[in-house]
């Protein structure tokens, strides 16, 4: 390897919001510059949660599509899906039986799912399982996560280590690759954007239906002529993450004049935001009247993902006595 390699799972979960693009989508591809990037869409994950085959497949294909649409590049970074490398299902079954069952314990999605009482498969229990062998399997140096996600590339870590500790020096050692400053990005209603609270901005909308959804969202009653801080309206907050500092210091001089409605402040981040959106939306598109295409890039990938899975199994299973019977 010339460069670090680097490991993203992407949920199929649907059209990507706003604050997947600001918070995933944007930091990963800057890593194409830097590192050999392997982006895998995390299909075996999802089976967690989605039980219906035909919403599965649409949601891997807009994933994928999403991703080529902001900038994805083929040639540099492999993008396939869980899937069509299934070596990893093998090393999870490896880890799994040098795993304690208090390590799974502690993990946060396991907790979560407990305290909430939500429904707990042996899928979501062991998720943290999967999930190492997912980045130890292409030799990952780095898996950018956010800080409340840092405790799975431990949680990989301890097995790597374990699993070499027993068989000799196997697995490389992951690194957590956490961005300090993320990216809060508020939805329609303030809190959080998420698709569990409905409160969303879909990447792909077309611009009549992009602009109805920004004016829903809340703000402060207030006076047209009153003035406005911008410090504390939702509307300035998105809009300060897609407009130029120039956009953003004019913006907030007329909010803090006075005589601009909340209206106004809405329709300046659609634009803004539509501006930004245009280009990739047009992709998207292109990318939807063509899935062969899109099909193309994930066989790709996932060629070159296997290649170095095999080579790492090949490893593994020589190390742990399961590549022959022949005694020495």
């Amino acid at each position: 390897m010339t460069q670090p390699r680097a490991l993203t799972g992407i949920q199929p979960s649907g059209i990507p919001h706003v604050g997947n693009l600001k918070g995933a989508i944007e930091p990963a591809l800057t890593l194409q510059e830097t590192h050999e990037p392997f982006y895998f869409i995390a299909s075996y994950h999802a089976l967690t949660t989605v039980r219906d085959a035909d919403v599965l497949r649409r949601f891997q294909f807009e994933a994928a599509a999403t991703w080529l649409a902001f900038g994805l590049d083929p040639d540099r970074t492999s993008l396939f899906l869980q899937q069509d490398v299934p070596e990893v299902a093998e090393l999870s079954w490896i880890l799994s039986c040098i795993t304690n069952q208090g390590l799974l314990e502690r993990a946060h999605a396991y907790k979560a799912a407990r305290d909430t009482g939500r429904e707990i498969n042996v899928g979501t229990f062991c998720y943290p399982v999967l999930m190492a062998a997912d980045i130890l399997i292409y030799d990952s140096n780095h898996v950018p996560v956010g800080k409340d996600q840092k405790q799975h590339v431990e949680m990989a870590r301890d097995m790597a280590q374990r699993f070499n500790d027993r068989y000799g020096d196997v697995f490389v050692l992951p690194e957590p690759l956490i961005r300090e400053e993320v990216a809060t990005v508020p939805g329609l209603d303030g809190r959080k954007m998420s698709k569990s609270y409905d409160n969303t901005l879909p990447l792909f909308l077309p611009p009549k239906k992009l602009r109805k959804r920004i004016m829903k969202i809340v703000t402060q009653t207030s006076d047209v002529e009153a003035p406005k801080d911008p410090d504390t309206c939702n509307v300035f907050a998105l809009y300060k993450l897609f407009a130029t500092e120039e956009q953003q210091q004019v913006l907030a001089a007329r909010y803090r004049a006075g005589g601009m409605g909340f209206g106004n402040a809405k329709q300046e981040l659609f634009e803004v935001l539509d501006a930004v959106l245009e280009e990739p939306r047009a992709r998207y598109e292109e990318l939807v009247a063509d899935p062969a295409r899109v099909e193309a890039v994930l066989d790709r990938g996932a060629a070159r993902a296997r290649s170095v899975a095999q080579d790492t199994m090949g490893r593994v299973r020589g190390a742990c006595g399961l590549s022959n019977i022949v005694c020495e």
